[in-house]
């Protein structure tokens, strides 16, 4: 059961951040919601949740390029609820970075958002966790394995998160197990017309975009259901990567 159980979830207040609290909330838990600049999203999705059931979600606000709010963040979970059961770093920057006029504040946006946050966040959790015997879940993208044309860093943060899942696991294991999702075809970046998007709903076996509640779904199983799973990566993009 997750009743009164406690997750923290980085960049929650839009798209599949809040689907997830959304489930999350639904299942009974207690939620530590992140948000950078989307303040006023962030403040209707815990208006929303807390008339469900009251004084059940927080907001926190940090821009997690800078590593030092790493601590402050997860001890105001434990100040607010006594307890951290799941870390979901879900929080990205996702934009393209074509060689030749790549910028070093793009490298460190990406690399810092898509990975330094996630292992810095994990690193502060970790004690915490452990208590409990939680977990942590960390978005990747199956871009982490097959690189994306016009984003060369954003893919390499990504299998650096693939890894970051994989070495946290042993190093945190046997009190805290660490997973990853990888997303496919679940929304749409911004500017992308409609040849493209077909394109590549073509290239999934199951000829169809995914919804966020896909992600939250494997997130869910990944929390409750996997008790004995860890260091793994649940690809969740309709057969997409089966196909060259």
């Amino acid at each position: 059961m997750l009743t009164d159980k406690v997750a923290l979830i980085t960049g929650a207040a839009h798209r599949i951040g809040a689907e997830t609290a959304r489930t999350l909330h639904a299942q009974g838990m207690r939620l530590v919601l992140h948000y950078r600049q989307s303040r006023k999203a962030a403040l209707a999705l815990q208006k929303s949740l807390n008339e469900q059931r009251p004084d059940s979600v927080i907001l926190v606000q940090a821009d997690l390029l800078s590593i030092n709010c790493t601590p402050t963040i997860v001890q105001q979970a434990i100040d607010s609820f006594g307890r951290l059961d799941v870390l979901i770093n879900n929080a990205s920057s996702f934009y393209a970075t074509q060689v030749g006029s790549v910028t070093e504040t793009q490298w460190e946006d990406l690399i810092g958002s898509n990975l330094k946050a996630p292992f810095f966040l994990s690193q502060s959790a970790a004690p915490f966790l452990a208590r409990h015997q939680g977990c942590i879940v960390n978005i990747v993208d199956i871009h982490a394995d097959r690189p994306l044309k016009a984003f060369p860093i954003y893919s390499t943060a990504k299998a650096g998160l693939v890894m970051l899942t994989k070495a946290l696991a042993v190093e945190l294991g046997p009190d805290v197990r660490v997973n990853a999702v990888a997303p496919g075809a679940i929304l749409w970046p911004e500017n992308i017309d409609e040849v493209t998007k077909q394109r590549i709903i073509n290239r999934t076996v199951l000829k169809r975009k995914g919804a966020p509640q896909d992600i939250a779904k494997a997130i869910l199983y990944l929390i409750k259901d996997a008790g004995y799973m860890s260091g793994q990566v649940l690809t969740i993009d309709g057969g997409r990567s089966l196909k060259t």
